[in-house]
């Protein structure tokens, strides 16, 4: 068996659903919408530039969650798949994942953002499997704002992706294959340590690393 992991963000769906999420509180009037949009727009620019601190980034995308009840946040959500997510949402990438579903690979989506904004997102792209920053949630299943473990970024992924496989009593190594496809250089720990490193519409710094190492470039919304 092979294994296709996908990364979620510009790679296969083109857009921020992060940052997206944060503007669409903003035009819901649900936050402040000068202070909030003055720093979702900083710490966009330094996951850009590659130097964003993760954990800084989910205390306050997370902070922002808990301030709110599940219900409404459920709501909400509903609303933002509707008119940001599934217009988004492109056949050539819907026609990737299924040519490795098609394959018998295991499929998995595997993003920095959490899990309260991409699992209705992969559900909608039909993968079964993600794995993403973990809010902590109390036992009726409100967001309390804290993260769970370590972030799933840069080699943080390596490591949620090991321990995922081996609580399957699976192994990176055990696959005949293993594909990883990303648009950005905080995830070349993870495509290094791939047999197939995809750069799926690659930002200029993945491009030019792809570049020299002969990585193939992919280009899904074009």
């Amino acid at each position: 068996m092979n294994i296709a992991l996908f990364d979620l963000d510009h790679t296969l769906i083109p857009l921020d659903s992060d940052y997206e999420w944060g503007q669409f509180l903003v035009r819901i009037g649900a936050v402040d919408g000068e202070a909030f949009s003055r720093r979702n727009a900083a710490f966009y620019a330094q996951y850009e530039a590659g130097t964003l601190d993760p954990v800084e980034y989910l205390e306050f995308a997370l902070g922002t969650l808990a301030a709110f009840p599940r219900r409404q946040l459920d709501a909400w959500h509903e609303q933002f798949m509707a008119e940001v997510i599934r217009p988004g949402i492109r056949q050539s990438a819907l026609d990737l994942v299924r040519r490795h579903q098609d394959a018998g690979d295991e499929v998995v989506i595997i993003t920095a953002t959490n899990r309260f904004v991409t699992a209705p997102i992969a559900a909608a792209l039909g993968v079964r499997h993600l794995i993403a920053a973990q809010p902590e949630e109390t036992p009726e299943g409100e967001i309390t704002g804290k993260l769970i473990g370590i972030p799933t970024s840069g080699s943080g992924k390596v490591v949620h992706l090991n321990d995922w496989l081996a609580a399957q009593g699976k192994s990176l190594s055990g696959f005949a294959r293993s594909y990883f496809y990303s648009d950005s250089q905080n995830d070349i720990p993870l495509l290094s340590a791939v047999t197939d490193p995809v750069a799926t519409n690659p930002n200029a710094l993945l491009r030019a690393h792809a570049s020299a190492q002969g990585w193939p470039i992919l280009s899904l919304f074009e």
